[in-house]
C-alpha cells in the first residue's frame, strides 16, 4: 500500500514543481522513482546477507525505552529520532522503514535535477549520444547508498535542498532552512563546511542580495556555529579539546589506521595527497574491485574518472574567472569535503557511500562548464557565419 501512495504523493510534488518550472519532466522523474525502487530492493536484499546499519536503526526506536524527544540529538541519534513516530505511532515494519527512507533519498535526486536544469538550459552529450544529466542521474552507486534506512538518504536530500536554494535564497528560505537542518542534524561537522561554501557564495554573488541581508545570514550562521560548536567538534571527540589541530591530527591518524585493518582497507596513511584524492574519488578500480559488485562499481568509477578529464583544459581556468558563485561553491564544498574526508577515510566501503554525498558537486561544475564551452562555439560560429555575410554583402 505504501508505494502506490507515494506514487500519488509523488504526482501531487510534480505538479507543483511543473507549475515553478517549466523545463521539469514528470515522466523523467517517475522513471526515476521506479529505478531508484529497484535499487532499494537492490540493497534489501544485500542487507538479508551482509551486516547493514538498516537494521541498528530498525530495532533501536522500539527497543530502548526511551521516549521520542530523547532521541533529539545530532549524528545516529537523529535517524532513531526522525524514525521512532513510524515504527512506534503507525507500526511500520522494517520493509516500509526502508521503503519510506528510499523515498525520502529519491527526493535528493529530484531537487539534484532541478538544481542542474535550472542553472543550465542547454543538453550536452556525452559522445554525441549520451545525454549527461541522464546519466548522472540514473548512475547505480547514488542510488544504492540512498535508498535505506539510514543517514545516506536524508542527508543527501538536505544537501540538494540546499543546494537548489541558493539560487533564490530570499524565496525559498523553507528549503535552505530545511536542507541545512538535516545536514547539521545528521553530520555536523559536513554542516560546518556546507556554511563556509554557503557564505562565500553569496558574498560572491554581489548583486543576489542587499548588504543588510548578506549580515543577517552571515550573524545567523555565525550564532549556529557559536551556539552548536561542541555539538560539530563532538563528532572527532573534539569537544572538550584545548589543542584542536593537534587532537584533529591524532583523530584522524587514530581513525585512519582502524579503517585499514578493514577487509578493503587501504593505506592512506601512507599515500601522498593526490594519491589520498584518487583514491577517495575514483577506487576502487577494476584492479581492486572486489567481486561483480567491486566490478559494477569500478565502471562508475571509470565514468567519474572520464567525466573529471573533461576539466583537464586551459580554459576551465578561464572558465573559472568569470564562473556563477554556485559553480565556486560547489568546486569549493567538493574539493574542501574530499580533503577532510581523506584524513579519516581508509576503507574502500566505507568511502563508495560517503563520497555519494558530495560527487554531485563535482558533475554540477563539469556540466557546466561543457555547457559554456558549447555555448562558447556557438557563439564563435555565429560570430564567423555574420562575418561572412557581411562580406558577400560588401
Amino acid at each position: 500500500m505504501l508505494i502506490p501512495f507515494l506514487h500519488l504523493l509523488n504526482q501531487e510534488i510534480f505538479k507543483k514543481l511543473n507549475r515553478k518550472h517549466e523545463f521539469f519532466s514528470t515522466g523523467l522523474m517517475n522513471k526515476l522513482f521506479f529505478y531508484h525502487l529497484v535499487f532499494a530492493g537492490i540493497y534489501y536484499s544485500y542487507a538479508f546477507f551482509n551486516p547493514s546499519d538498516s537494521k541498528r536503526y530498525f530495532r533501536v526506536p522500539g527497543t530502548e525505552g526511551k521516549t521520542w524527544g530523547g532521541f533529539l540529538d545530532t549524528g545516529t541519534s537523529f535517524i532513531d529520532f526522525l524514525s521512532y513516530p513510524f515504527i512506534n505511532f503507525f507500526g511500520f515494519s522494517y520493509e516500509m522503514m526502508m521503503l519510506l527512507f528510499s523515498w525520502i533519498g529519491f527526493l535528493g535526486f529530484v531537487y539534484a535535477y532541478l538544481f542542474f536544469k535550472e542553472n543550465i538550459s542547454l543538453n550536452i552529450k556525452l559522445f554525441k549520444r549520451i545525454d549527461f544529466l541522464t546519466l548522472i542521474l540514473f548512475l547505480p552507486n547514488m542510488h544504492f547508498w540512498t535508498a535505506s534506512l539510514g543517514k545516506g538518504a536524508p542527508i543527501f536530500l538536505g544537501l540538494m535542498l540546499f543546494a537548489y536554494a541558493l539560487k533564490e535564497p530570499r524565496t525559498r528560505f523553507f528549503s535552505l532552512s530545511l536542507g541545512s537542518l538535516l545536514v547539521f542534524a545528521i553530520r555536523p561537522h559536513m554542516f560546518l563546511l556546507l556554511a563556509g561554501a554557503g557564505m562565500l557564495s553569496i558574498f560572491l554573488n554581489k548583486n543576489q542580495i542587499s548588504l543588510k541581508q548578506k549580515a543577517i545570514f552571515v550573524g545567523a550562521i555565525t550564532g549556529v556555529l557559536l551556539l552548536f560548536h561542541k555539538q560539530i567538534l563532538g563528532v572527532m571527540n573534539l569537544g572538550n579539546s584545548q589543542n584542536l589541530i593537534a587532537d584533529f591530527l591524532s583523530f584522524t591518524e587514530n581513525r585512519a589506521k582502524d579503517l585499514d585493518n578493514a577487509t578493503s582497507g587501504v593505506p592512506m596513511t601512507e599515500y601522498s595527497i593526490v594519491e589520498k584524492f584518487f583514491t577517495f574519488w575514483f577506487r576502487p578500480l577494476f584492479f581492486d574491485a572486489p567481486g561483480i559488485l567491486g566490478i559494477i562499481v569500478s565502471i562508475e568509477n571509470l565514468i567519474y574518472l572520464i567525466l573529471f578529464g573533461k576539466l583537464f583544459k586551459k580554459s576551465f581556468f578561464g572558465f573559472l574567472k568569470t564562473a556563477p558563485a554556485n559553480v565556486k561553491l560547489s568546486l569549493i564544498l567538493f574539493f574542501t569535503s574530499s580533503f577532510a574526508m581523506t584524513f579519516v577515510m581508509s576503507n574502500l566501503g566505507i568511502i563508495l557511500r560517503q563520497k555519494s554525498m558530495i560527487m554531485y558537486f563535482l558533475f554540477f561544475v563539469i556540466y557546466y562548464f561543457m555547457a559554456y564551452e558549447k555555448d562558447t562555439v556557438f557563439r564563435l560560429k555565429q560570430e564567423v557565419t555574420g562575418r561572412k555575410t557581411i562580406t558577400k554583402a560588401a
